[in-house]
């Protein structure tokens, strides 16, 4: 049985919306800078959002690794939970929560894959230990032991030495292209500030204030 939590109030840090940029992206990112200056240790972690073809969803945590006009990046291995159901159904959610801010943004949008080419460029950044990983590891498929999966990261390490290990073409980058932005700010009395933008017919973005 869960224990009572320890009941705390939001600061007073309010949210206006002449503050707010015209553009999401830039509003995220302002946000953005300001997680990384609150010293978070990973301010780039959000949980991503997927959902089979007939609408079971699941999520996780992974980390974000590019935000720009074209959308907002992260990398996985294809066969995975995940990289199936983006496959069947390439529709996602993100969410941010930026506790020492009280901070929440929630994205939804389009999915594509990255271009082999920008997949291929960020492998090559990768630490060597994961780069093998990527190889070594059946994502999201059952193993029998946790030495078989330290064999098999020895044999790649064998096959690939360090500065030569391709990347798997089972693996590489999605790409989700928002369509809905929405920003929450923590404030007293569960009286929270929600802004929500969404993208238009002709490209530009509708910006609402929600009820918290």
């Amino acid at each position: 049985m869960l224990r009572p939590l320890h009941r705390w109030e939001h600061r007073d840090r309010p949210l206006h919306r002449r503050d707010l940029a015209c553009d999401p992206l830039e509003q995220f990112l302002r946000w953005y800078r300001e997680a990384e200056e609150a010293g978070l240790r990973y301010p780039n972690a959000m949980a991503l959002a997927t959902a089979t073809r007939d609408g079971r969803p699941s999520v996780r945590m992974v980390l974000l690794r590019g935000a720009d006009e074209q959308g907002f990046v992260f990398y996985t291995n294809f066969e995975s939970r995940k990289g199936v159901e983006l496959a069947a159904n390439p529709r996602a959610a993100l969410l941010f929560y930026w506790e020492p801010l009280e901070r929440q943004v929630r994205i939804e949008g389009q999915v594509e894959r990255v271009s082999d080419g920008e997949a291929d460029e960020y492998f090559a950044t990768r630490p060597y230990g994961s780069q093998l990983s990527a190889w070594v590891s059946a994502q999201s498929q059952p193993i029998a032991s946790r030495e078989e999966l330290e064999q098999r990261h020895r044999a790649f390490a064998d096959q690939f030495p360090e500065g030569a290990v391709p990347r798997p073409p089972f693996w590489g980058g999605f790409r989700v292209r928002p369509e809905r932005y929405e920003f929450w700010q923590g404030r007293p009395d569960r009286l929270h500030d929600r802004f929500c933008y969404e993208r238009q017919s002709d490209g530009s973005w509708s910006i609402v204030r929600l009820q918290p």
